[in-house]
């Protein structure tokens, strides 16, 4: 019987909800073999067919890997994604720094194997999602009072697509999308070649989606209410995948990817005329507090001068800069948060020793990581009688001293060093 299908004997309460408020991020990458796009499930049946160490399986063609995120091929694409990281300040720069780790491995792997087989391969970025997990605050009261995923979903659609243009976007970008989730939502937009901006993108995505879900209900009266900008005539339309919302270029009486970003062309449901660059700054004024409760300095920073115009918005551009052209190479992890300065999130750490093959010693039992089971879980095989046992990553948390190196994997340390040839 595999490991997969062997009879759990035990779990622990609460199963696979979190207990701690998380966020995550992960993108998605064309791949290009010798210039000619290819579906990497052509190519490679899974990961493990470039990447050289062990990788722990997740489902289907989804693996973990050393750094604590994951690998998939999604319908013609790869994805990279972060595990999970409890929402802190920080939280955003310590996604930002996992998910380019995890983009380096890979395109480390691929480098090796086109040394092997004597072909290149590249990168070119095509979407990022930024994940939140959703709190209706009161229990189900909450949800039968109308405070759903579905509608926040809704209603945040009319809130963030400026303010993420202006952060992650470009002058071939068509739309950014909210997607309801279940237990999370997802903000969906393009992939972004610069670290800082992508970063400064989930940390303005999570302080906003954090502090609208502290409203009395998610109705689109509450826009007026806080006054928020809109741009009058926006109608979102359906999301092109699974539900939710998109904000489509077409939902616009102008395409606001091509259109100059500090032209006061946009009139709002108020009757003003504003310029995007305007419409995104007030909007992100009216959550600075929340946002920056979630910042890291720097981070913080660069919001409020891409905001003002003191730094320069991807729209800006006369088209998208070539470094989507091959992630990895032509755009990098410049070490801009070493573990020294952002220690790693609590979830993290507890992932990466799972992955790394720590063993748990739990009373006089030894338990062996062997397989996730999606972002919250640990299956362990218990050394005595080999029984299979999940354990949530939060009763993890509480046994932080009680792990000890196996012979299992072993994450790659490695740093990252600025300007370095991956």
């Amino acid at each position: 019987m595999s490991g997969a299908n062997k009879k759990l004997h035990e779990r622990t309460p609460g199963g696979a909800k979190l207990e701690l408020a998380a966020m995550g991020m992960e993108s998605e990458f064309v791949l290009l073999l010798d210039d000619k796009p290819v579906r990497p499930e052509d190519l490679f049946r899974s990961p493990q067919s470039f990447v050289r160490t062990p990788l722990m399986h997740r489902t289907g063609t989804s693996y973990h890997l050393p750094t604590g995120g994951a690998i998939y091929f999604d319908t013609g694409v790869i994805e990279v994604a972060t595990p999970v990281i409890e929402i802190e300040r920080g939280c955003g720069a310590r996604a930002g720094r996992s998910l380019w780790e995890g983009i380096h491995f890979v395109r480390d792997e691929l480098d090796a194997w086109d040394t092997r087989e004597g072909h290149n391969t590249r990168l070119t970025g095509f979407s990022s999602h930024y994940n939140v997990s959703f709190d209706a605050g009161d229990g189900a009261a909450g949800r039968t009072n109308g405070r759903t995923v579905e509608k926040l979903a809704l209603l945040l659609t009319y809130i963030l697509p400026p303010a993420v243009m202006l952060l992650a976007t470009n002058r071939r970008s068509t739309g950014v999308g909210v997607r309801p989730r279940g237990e999370r939502i997802e903000v969906t937009a393009d992939f972004t070649p610069s670290a800082p901006l992508m970063i400064a993108t989930a940390t303005l995505i999570v302080g906003i989606i954090r502090e609208v879900m502290t409203w009395p209900d998610f109705e689109l009266e509450q826009l007026a209410k806080h006054d928020i900008p809109v741009i009058d005539n926006f109608k979102p339309v359906p999301h092109t995948s699974r539900h939710g919302w998109l904000a489509r270029y077409s939902c616009y009486p102008n395409n606001p990817f091509i259109a100059d970003v500090d032209e006061a062309m946009w009139q709002t449901t108020a009757g003003e005329m504003l310029s995007l660059r305007d419409i995104a700054g007030r909007t992100t004024r009216k959550f600075w507090r929340s946002i920056r409760r979630v910042s890291d300095p720097f981070t913080f920073r660069l919001i409020g001068s891409v905001m003002r115009g003191r730094s320069p918005s991807l729209l800006e551009l006369q088209d998208r800069p070539e470094e989507y052209e091959d992630v990895g190479r032509l755009c990098m992890w410049d070490d801009l948060f070493p573990a020294k300065d952002l220690s790693r999130s609590k979830y993290e750490r507890v992932l990466i020793r799972a992955i790394a093959g720590q063993h748990l010693r739990l009373g006089e039992e030894w338990y062996i990581p062997v397989r996730m089971r999606g972002w919250s879980e640990v299956i362990f095989r218990r050394e005595r009688d080999a029984t299979r046992h999940a354990f949530s990553i939060d009763y993890l948390l509480r046994h932080a001293r009680d792990w000890r190196p196996g012979e299992g994997r072993r994450p790659k340390r490695r740093r990252w060093s600025k300007g370095e040839k991956v």
